[in-house]
């Protein structure tokens, strides 16, 4: 976790960036243990309104299963050039869809301007 600090009416304040991990009961719920915040859902609707407050909450990394990414593709999309929060996608207990590979060779490609990672 990062500490930074941002201006209020109190003058600056110090505040933690926080992490989250969205997807199905059984895919997300080890990460719990290592001090993630889990937000279990497979249902479209509520992964939207949870990915939109997650994500004008402090919420700088979010982790979303493949699999209920897959179902709310338009939503991720909204944040993809905004610094936070940073939506990685990762393979649930079904395997791995290869979503998130694409996801980062988009990215790199649009970095660098060319598929170095192929």
């Amino acid at each position: 976790m990062n500490f930074h600090l941002r201006q209020s009416e109190k003058g600056f304040e110090s505040f933690m960036y926080r992490i989250a991990v969205m997807g199905d009961k059984d895919s997300i719920y080890g990460f719990a243990a290592l001090g993630l915040e889990i937000y279990p859902t497979e249902d479209p609707d509520t992964a939207v309104d949870t990915l939109k407050k997650l994500a004008h909450n402090d919420y700088a990394v979010i982790y979303i299963t493949e699999a209920l990414a897959a179902k709310i593709p338009d939503e991720i999309e909204k944040y993809r050039d905004r610094i936070t929060p940073a939506i990685i996608l990762i393979p649930g207990i079904f395997g791995n869809t290869g979503m998130g590979i694409n996801n980062v060779k988009r990215a790199v490609e649009k970095a660098v301007g060319s598929d170095i990672l192929n």
